[in-house]
This record gives C-alpha cells, sequence and structure tokens, in this order.
C-alpha cells in the first residue's frame, strides 16, 4: 500500500467515481491498520470507505477550481482503480 493518497483534485479529465472510491479506501485501510478484510472487518470498512468517498466528492465539487497544480518533481500519477 502507497503511504501517500492519490492528489484528486484538479485532474482533467475530474476524477472518476471509481478513482475517489479507491482513495477511500486506500486511506480506511491505511489509517485502520487493516491490509486484507475479513468478515469482522469488512462491515465497519465498508461504511467508512462509504462515507469517506461520499464526503471526497461533496468536497471536490464544492472546491474552487485550481489555478495551477502545485509544483511537484513528478507528474501526478494516476493510478488504476485495480492497486
Amino acid at each position: 500500500m502507497s503511504r501517500n493518497i492519490t492528489l484528486l483534485r484538479g485532474l482533467e479529465p475530474p476524477a472518476t467515481d471509481q478513482e475517489i472510491f479507491a482513495a477511500a479506501q486506500e486511506y480506511v485501510r491505511k489509517i485502520g491498520g487493516v491490509s486484507g478484510l475479513t468478515t469482522a472487518t469488512k462491515p465497519a470498512v465498508d461504511k467508512a470507505v462509504a462515507a469517506i468517498a461520499a464526503a471526497t466528492t461533496q468536497l471536490l465539487a464544492e472546491l474552487p477550481a485550481r489555478g495551477a497544480l502545485p509544483a511537484e518533481p513528478d507528474e501526478p500519477v494516476r493510478r488504476s482503480v485495480a492497486e
């Protein structure tokens, strides 16, 4: 699992629902210390991922457009949803 969550604001084309879901899933697994889902962890993880994905979607919709992306050494990479 990556240590960094992918920047979703300012992507062209805009971040997809799948990219938002994948970022929420990565975030929940990282902060929860969950590397694999079990019957004991799946309900809590699924609930948290849905809430964070919804909040992220709302946040991205309400933030003003970015003028320019911050300077980074490399171009932001869009990860595949499978990662």
